[in-house]
């Protein structure tokens, strides 16, 4: 692309990130960002971190993500709020380009696979944006480790994933498949990387305040749960069956058996890599698009994590039968298109309401199994 042309998008994301963030601003989003400054707040000062009466925004990450966030305790919230947002706006862009980037065999141009998961990838952006989240930074230290991975430094593909999980611990998904496909070498650096940071937290609180901490948060993660299951934004598997037939024993046994059968396909995926020439991407891919799925607490704008399955799926759409390109479309309907401006407001509540948003994604995993095993990817 010509640097003149090149420099207009610049300036043109640039200017619609403003817009997003005076909206967002005046109407106090971006609080999630509030939630992870409170927390190095208190981290530093050897406080408790995960407190109920902190109600809907409770800290539910691992005590050493507050550290890691410890930097921005020393600023002014509000120019605290604003670096944040820019922060996560480049790492959107760079999430976006790596995605692209990566992806081995490339069909499209840049420039059309650029406007297509723009336009699938755009509600998540926002949300993204607007609540202040990490998804972004959780999916270039992933991305990040597959480009290690492509380069042969599986020990720092280890350490990347390692310390994806300080960021959100469902990045825990994608260790099995390192251990499997990567070796011991890269597991050990996964695992050292993980030992140093819950470990890291004791310099400050002690070793008994430690453990105190990572009790806390599983208490915390798992009190917290029942009640987001509701949410019309939820597109978990607990969520789906919870909406279905409410929240009880048969709803988590559902949900547990359903993130079984996505385990098995992932390791259907991983038993047939010798198909790819670069099987890690769709690997990736697919754990990644499976992390909101399998997460009870899995919004639907978690699915940014899975740019680069949704990245694969757009390049290979045309190469489909026309059951799996019906299969695919409808998948991007119920996820990435499910907005108050696609649907009317009291079809979009009814669709949400009734786990339309879980169906989209489990269209968009066995869309993507369904590329390996007809070895376009």
């Amino acid at each position: 692309m010509p640097a003149p042309r090149r420099l207009l998008w610049i300036l043109l994301a640039v200017a619609a990130g403003a817009i997003i963030y005076v909206i967002a601003d005046a109407r106090d989003y971006i609080r999630d960002f509030g939630v992870y400054q409170t927390a190095a707040e208190r981290a530093l000062a050897g406080e408790p971190l995960y407190r109920a009466d902190d109600g809907f925004f409770q800290y539910k990450y691992w005590p050493a993500f507050a550290l890691a966030m410890a930097p921005f305790a020393y600023l002014p919230h509000e120019f605290a709020k604003f670096l944040w947002f820019a922060i996560s706006g480049g790492l959107i862009a760079w999430l976006l380009a790596l995605s692209i980037r990566l992806l081995p065999d490339r069909r499209l141009s840049e420039r059309a696979l650029a406007w297509w998961i723009v336009l699938l990838t755009g509600k998540f952006i926002v949300r993204e944006l607007i609540n202040g989240q990490t998804n972004a930074l959780l999916a270039v230290l992933v991305l990040g480790a597959l480009a290690a991975i492509r380069q042969r430094r599986t020990v720092v593909a280890g350490a990347l994933l390692g310390a994806a999980v300080f960021v959100k611990p469902y990045a825990l998904v994608l260790i099995p498949w390192l251990a499997v496909t990567q070796g011991v070498a890269a597991l050990l650096a996964s695992v050292a990387v993980l030992a140093a940071g819950l470990l890291l937290p004791a310099g400050i609180y002690g070793w008994q305040g430690n453990l105190t901490l990572l009790a806390d948060w599983y208490r915390t993660v798992s009190s917290t749960t029942t009640d987001m299951l509701a949410v019309r934004e939820n597109m978990s598997f607990a969520s789906m069956y919870a909406k279905w037939l409410g929240a009880g024993s048969a709803a988590y046994l559902l949900a547990l058996a359903s993130t079984v059968a996505a385990g098995a396909l992932a390791i259907v995926v991983w038993w047939r890599r010798d198909r790819a020439h670069h099987p890690e991407y769709l690997e990736v891919g697919l754990l990644l698009v499976l992390v909101p799925l399998i997460s009870p607490q899995g919004w639907d704008y978690v699915l940014l994590l899975g740019t680069p399955a949704l990245v694969c799926l757009i390049d290979r759409f045309r190469e489909l039968s026309v059951p799996w390109r019906l299969a695919t479309a409808a998948g991007f309907l119920l996820t990435s298109l499910m907005l108050f401006d696609v649907y009317r407001r009291s079809v979009y509540i009814a669709l949400t309401e009734g786990g339309a948003l879980t169906v989209g994604g489990i269209l968009l995993a066995v869309s993507l199994a369904r590329l390996r095993s007809t070895s376009l990817a």
